[in-house]
C-alpha cells in the first residue's frame, strides 16, 4: 500500500529589460537510479520559443540543455511528478563477502572505474581533527562496513548545525567544520570528504525531498514534520561492492528512504546543480533581476493504513456493502462463518528479541494483558477474562501462556466487577495466608466444609536432596547449577522457606456429576501426612501430586468428559442472581467462622513433616459398611478401586503477590460459571483482586471466546468466528 503524491517545483528569473540568455543546462528529472516509483512527469519551459535537447551527462544523468533564439525578460522552469512512496527499507542490500567488513579494498577493476569518486582534498586542520576523532571512536578491527557508514553519517549530524543558506555554492569541509554549521550541501561535501578519506567512493546528489506528516506521533525522537512538504536537498551516495551505491542524509543522520528522488549524482558538487547557466543584458547598463522558488506537493491518493484507516464515511460505505451481500446471502441460504488470527507487535520496542525471534518475553506477555483488556472492553464488557496455559513446543521448558476472553452469547455479563480481575502492575500484596482467606470464605459460598481444603507444600525431601548434591562451598541461594532455570527454581524455594505454604487446594466437583448447581468435597489421603507438589515452576493446580491419590481401577476412573457440542442446551441462567453468603457472626469471612478457624490452624500448627494431610487408616466398627458409590467421604479400603474419590480441584495459589484460583475441570458450561459466579462474590466480600487460571470453559454453543498467544516476534489474537458482516 502507498501515498501517491503530486509535487509541483516552478522556477521563475525575471528580469526588467530584454536579455539574451545562454544555453540553460537543466537537471530536474528523477535520475535513472531512482528507487521510487514515478508514475508521471512533466516539464515546461517559458519563454515558449525555444528548443529542447534531452541527453545524458558523463554520470548518466538526464539533462535538458534549453536554447532561447531571441532576447526575453523571464526565464520559467516548472516541474511537475508524480511519485509513488511505497516504503522502502534503506538496508535492504547485500555486500559482497569481501566488503563486509571495514577496512576494504576495491576490486582493481571495480577501483579504475571508481577513480573520480576516490578524489581527495588536500588535508585541512579541522578536517584532520574530525577525522582522527572519527577513527578513535569508531574505527575497530572487522567492524562491519554498514555499522561503520552509519556512524560517519551520524557524526556528521552530530557536529554541525543545520542553517538555510542563500549564498549559491558549497562550503569546503574545512570551512564547514570550522563555522560548525551550514546547509544540506555543505553536510553533504563533508560526508563525501569523509567516506574517501576512508578509502570509499563516494557522489554528490542532489534531489528532491519530499517528508510527509506522519499518521502517528513517534513516542521518542523527533515528531518530524507538521504539514507535507517538498524541498531540493542534497545527500551522499557510497558504493558497496554486491550493494551499488548507498543513500546516507547527513542532514538528518539517516539512511536514504523512499522521500529522497534523486536528480543528479556526480563527484563534484558544482556538476549537480538542478539549473546552469547565465544571461547577458542588452544594451549597455545592467538592470535589475529578481529570482522566485515555488515548491508544493499535495497527496492525490492513500490507501487505507494500520495507522491511517478507514474514515467514518468509508466505515459507513463498507457497512452497507457488507449489510447488503448478507441480505443476498441470506435469501440463496447461504450459510458463511469466518475467523481471523491478527497479531500485533510492540511500538515501542520492535528491535528486541520478543519481537523479533523469541516466542516469550516479560513485555510481550505484559501487553497481552493489556490488549486483552482492550478486546473485553470492545466486544463484552462482562466478560470472563482466563489466564491459562497454551502449546508446549519442543525445546521449551514450559508451555506458552494463553490468555483468553470469554462471553456468554446472550449478552448477560459473566465477571461483572472489572476491578476484581488483579493486575500485575498495582496488586502485589497476597500471599499465602490471603489464599487461606479466600478459601475459607469460597468453602462457605461453596457450601463445602473447609477441612478438605488442604495446604500444598513444595516438595521437602526432594529439595533437601538437591542441597545434598552441591558443592559443600556453595550457598544454595546462590548455586552453580548449570541450568539457568533449575538455578533460580533452587534459589527461590530455599528463600521462601521449605515449609511455607504454596496455596490450598479443594478437592472439588459437581454433586450429582454436573449441572446440579450444586458442590461437593472430600477427603485425599497421602502417604505422608501433607501434601507435597511435584517440583517445577508451573502454576499450582498442575502440579498436584494426583497419582498419590487412592489406586483407582482403569476401568473404575471417573473421566471428565465434555458435554457433546450437537447435544440440545437450555438457555444460560443468570447466575449474578444468587445469594452466597449469609450475615451475622460466624458468616463467612468471619474470623469466628468453622472455616476461617480451620484453614487458621492448618497455618499456624504444624510444622515440617506434619500437617493436616490424612492417611488411609483402618475402617472402625462403626465405618463397616461402605456408603454410598459415589459419597466423596466414603471410607478407603486397602487394595480396593476407589472411583468415588474426587479428583479434581480449585487451587488457591498467592504467585507474584496476586492471588490466582486454578479452576477444575467440568463437564457442563452452567457448574463453570456457577463456581466463576461464586469466586467473583468472595472476591468482591473480601475485596480481593484475582486471576482465573486452570482450565478454561467447556466448548459451548453458547459462549463465545477470543484467544491471545504468543508467537516468535508476535502477539497472536485468535478471533470469534463470525456468521455475518456485523
Amino acid at each position: 500500500m502507498a501515498i501517491r503524491v503530486a509535487l509541483s517545483h516552478k522556477t521563475c528569473y525575471s528580469y526588467d529589460r530584454l536579455v539574451q540568455l545562454t544555453p540553460q543546462i537543466v537537471r530536474l528529472r528523477p535520475a535513472p537510479h531512482c528507487r521510487t516509483p514515478i508514475s508521471a512527469y512533466s516539464l515546461k519551459v517559458k519563454p515558449a520559443n525555444h528548443f529542447i535537447n534531452w541527453q545524458q551527462d558523463p554520470y548518466s544523468n538526464y539533462v535538458a540543455r534549453l536554447v532561447f533564439p531571441e532576447p526575453a525578460d523571464h526565464l520559467e522552469i516548472s516541474v511537475d511528478l508524480v511519485a509513488e512512496m511505497t516504503v522502502i527499507n534503506p538496508f535492504d542490500f547485500f555486500i559482497d563477502a569481501y566488503a563486509e567488513h571495514y577496512p576494504f579494498v576495491y576490486q582493481e577493476a571495480q577501483a579504475r572505474e571508481l577513480t573520480p569518486y576516490l578524489e581527495k582534498l588536500p588535508e585541512t586542520p579541522h578536517f584532520k581533527h574530525f577525522m582522527q576523532e572519527f577513527r578513535k571512536q569508531y574505527l575497530r578491527e572487522k567492524r562491519r562496513t554498514v555499522d561503520v557508514l552509519v556512524d560517519l553519517n551520524q557524526m556528521v549530524q552530530r557536529t554541525l548545525k543545520y542553517d538555510i543558506r542563500m549564498e549559491p555554492g558549497v562550503q569546503t569541509p574545512e570551512e564547514t567544520l570550522e563555522k560548525a554549521h551550514g546547509s544540506c550541501r555543505d553536510f553533504t561535501w563533508l560526508m563525501v570528504q569523509a567516506a574517501r578519506s576512508l578509502g570509499l567512493a563516494a557522489r554528490f546528489v542532489s534531489g528532491y525531498s519530499i517528508q510527509l506528516v506522519a499518521d502517528l506521533k513517534p513516542l521518542d525522537g523527533p515528531a518530524g514534520v507538521s504539514n507535507d512538504v517538498t524541498d531540493l536537498h542534497a545527500w551522499t551516495e557510497i558504493f558497496l561492492p554486491g550493494a551499488g551505491w548507498v543513500g546516507l542524509d547527513s542532514t538528518s543522520g539517516l539512511m536514504c528512504g523512499e522521500g529522497h528522488i534523486p536528480l543528479a549524482a556526480t563527484a563534484e558538487p558544482g556538476n549537480a546543480a538542478p539549473i546552469f547557466g547565465g544571461f547577458a543584458w542588452i544594451g549597455k547598463d545592467e538592470g535589475k533581476d529578481a529570482f522566485s522558488v515555488e515548491m508544493s506537493v499535495s497527496r492525490l491518493h492513500e490507501d487505507p493504513r494500520v495507522t491511517k484507516p478507514y474514515t467514518e464515511q468509508q466505515w459507513a460505505a463498507i457497512d452497507a456493502l457488507g449489510d447488503k451481500i448478507d441480505d443476498l446471502l441470506q435469501q440463496q441460504d447461504v450459510r458463511l462463518s469466518m475467523g481471523g488470527e491478527p497479531t500485533f507487535i510492540s511500538v515501542d520496542d520492535m528491535d528486541g528479541p520478543e519481537w523479533n525471534t523469541l516466542a516469550v518475553g516479560p513485555e510481550k506477555r505484559r501487553l497481552s494483558g493489556v490488549l486483552l483488556k482492550r478486546l473485553r472492553d470492545r466486544f463484552s464488557p462482562g466478560s470472563l477474562l482466563h489466564f491459562g496455559q497454551g502449546k508446549w513446543y519442543p525445546g521449551e521448558s514450559l508451555p506458552r501462556y494463553a490468555f483468553g476472553c470469554y462471553w456468554r452469547k446472550d449478552d448477560v455479563p459473566i465477571w461483572t466487577n472489572p476491578s476484581l480481575v488483579a493486575e500485575e502492575s498495582h496488586h502485589k500484596g497476597a500471599d499465602y495466608r490471603t489464599a487461606g482467606k479466600f478459601m475459607a470464605k469460597l468453602c462457605e459460598a461453596l457450601q463445602v466444609n473447609a477441612k478438605y481444603a488442604l495446604p500444598a507444600y513444595e516438595d521437602v525431601w526432594y529439595y533437601l536432596w538437591k542441597e545434598r548434591r552441591l558443592p559443600t562451598n556453595v550457598d544454595p541461594l546462590q548455586n552453580k547449577l548449570e541450568n539457568e532455570e533449575d538455578r533460580k527454581r533452587l534459589a527461590k524455594v530455599f528463600e521462601q522457606g521449605l515449609s511455607r505454604i504454596i496455596g490450598y487446594a479443594l478437592p472439588l466437583r459437581p454433586t450429582n456429576w454436573g449441572a446440579s448447581g450444586q458442590w461437593e468435597s472430600g477427603d485425599w489421603f497421602f502417604r505422608p501426612e501433607r501434601m507435597y507438589l511435584i517440583p517445577g515452576d508451573s502454576p499450582m493446580g498442575l502440579r498436584l501430586p494426583l497419582d498419590s491419590l487412592p489406586w483407582v481401577a482403569a476401568s473404575d476412573f471417573p473421566f471428565t468428559h465434555e458435554q457433546d457440542l450437537w447435544e440440545p442446551r437450555q438457555p444460560l441462567p443468570d447466575f449474578r442472581t444468587q445469594k452466597y453468603f449469609s450475615t451475622g457472626v460466624g458468616a463467612p469471612g468471619d474470623a469466628t467462622s468453622p472455616n476461617a478457624q480451620w484453614i487458621r490452624q492448618q497455618q499456624t500448627e504444624f510444622a515440617i513433616g506434619a500437617g493436616p494431610g490424612r492417611r488411609l487408616r483402618p475402617l472402625r466398627p462403626d465405618e463397616t459398611r461402605p456408603g454410598p458409590a459415589d459419597d466423596p467421604t466414603r471410607p478407603v479400603q486397602m487394595q480396593q478401586s476407589a472411583p468415588w474419590i474426587i479428583r479434581t480441584a480449585l487451587c488457591a495459589e498467592a504467585r507474584g503477590g496476586i492471588l490466582h484460583l486454578f479452576m477444575p475441570p467440568v463437564r457442563y458450561l452452567e457448574d463453570y460459571l456457577d463456581l466463576v459466579a461464586r469466586i467473583e462474590a468472595t472476591a468482591a466480600a473480601m475485596d480481593t483482586p484475582v486471576r482465573i487460571e486452570g482450565y478454561p470453559p467447556p466448548a459451548d454453543p453458547r459462549m463465545e471466546q477470543i484467544k491471545i498467544t504468543p508467537d516468535p516476534g508476535v502477539i497472536e489474537v485468535n478471533v470469534h468466528t463470525a456468521q455475518n458482516w456485523r
